[in-house]
């Protein structure tokens, strides 16, 4: 898969203690590549990183302690990176929003420092979000050229990132042999996801104690995708960028198909349909700290250039992603390889050639 790029190759994940990242570490794993990660310790009671123990250097670093960051990239030397880490949560960053910015900010600016210093990183892929661009609840999909923005401190500090990527491609790496490129992505779902405030989090969390969920955003809707559709994409952005490819070298967006834009109800309704221990009710919360309540992503640029297409519709990450938290609740399985093959399988059943 990915012309065998990952095969042998030093890759750094910061983040590979959380829900993207432990996903991302699994699959490089089984690209054979040899893996050092770098975040904080999980902080959920239950963890997917510790559940699924993949083999590999794990570094418990916080991206702010510059030097500490900066002694681990001198020693492991990344060929390959993805940035991952990150303060995630936009409700934590109304309570704590200087957090947000030194993690999410000062801490990207402590990974790019020490990556400049050191030299040998021929590919990075900062993964930022796509809450970066300035939105105004139209019904618009959002393309990787509009304009940037953030109502909220997680939103502002993801645009901020947009930014600083872009000035050290071109004031520091374009010129160092290192390609650099942004990836934007939609809501993802899947297993091993327990962080706060979270849609199907907090569902799980509920139907593990018996309890009924209230939403407080029913109408709110989003472009939802299993995890592995995102990463396949930073995957592919991060071989083209080894591979030299200087067109690559920019923003991404990697979002589902528009039809697969729900409403939180719509999702809390088939996450039920799948697992009927889900329970849920409507409760919004007028006084709520503000969340933009459409967003939607144009995928064109990625499927023209880069040929990458989505696998699984967002009725079939739903229903992955409930099986997943039912057999975790109810028999103790961790699903997670058997859905990577899956999601393997049902790529090469439609032909798709961009992991190729």
């Amino acid at each position: 898969m990915f012309g065998d790029v990952y095969n042998g190759k030093r890759v750094l994940v910061t983040g590979h203690s959380g829900f993207k990242g432990s996903w991302l570490a699994m699959w490089l794993r089984r690209l054979g590549a040899e893996v050092c990660g770098i975040a904080l310790p999980p902080e959920t009671e239950v963890s997917h990183y510790n559940l699924l123990k993949p083999e590999l250097r794990s570094e418990w670093c916080d991206l702010r302690d510059a030097e500490h960051v900066a002694g681990i990239v001198r020693d492991f030397r990344p060929e390959i990176v993805f940035h991952l880490a990150a303060q995630p949560l936009v409700r934590k960053s109304y309570a704590e929003p200087a957090l947000t910015f030194a993690v999410n900010v000062g801490g990207m600016v402590n990974l790019l420092e020490a990556l400049r210093s050191t030299g040998g990183a021929r590919a990075i892929v900062i993964v930022t979000s796509d809450k970066c661009y300035r939105n105004d609840e139209s019904p618009r999909e959002h393309r990787e050229e509009d304009p940037l923005g953030g109502y909220d401190p997680y939103s502002a500090s993801k645009a901020c990132q947009e930014l600083l990527a872009a000035s050290y491609r071109d004031s520091f790496f374009a010129r160092g042999g290192t390609l650099l490129a942004t990836a934007r992505a939609g809501n993802v779902i899947g297993g091993g996801d327990w962080a706060a405030d979270r849609l199907i989090p907090d569902l799980v969390r509920a139907a593990a104690r018996g309890e009924c969920e209230p939403l407080r955003s029913p109408d709110a809707v989003r472009p939802w995708q299993h995890v592995l559709e995102p990463l396949g994409g930073y995957l592919l952005l991060g071989q083209r960028l080894f591979e030299g490819e200087t067109q690559a070298a920019t923003g991404w967006n990697f979002g589902p198909a528009e039809n697969d834009a729900l409403t939180v109800g719509e999702v809390a309704a088939q996450m039920k349909r799948f697992w009927p221990r889900v329970e849920f009710r409507f409760a919004p919360q007028p006084d709520a700290p503000h969340e933009t309540k459409l967003l939607q992503l144009n995928c064109a640029k990625a499927e023209r250039e880069l040929h990458w297409h989505g696998v699984w519709s967002a009725g079939e990450a739903i229903r992955r992603t409930a099986e997943w938290y039912r057999d975790f609740y109810e028999t103790g399985a961790v699903d997670t390889a058997a859905d990577l093959d899956g999601y393997l399988a049902a790529a090469a059943e439609r032909g798709v050639v961009w992991m190729r």
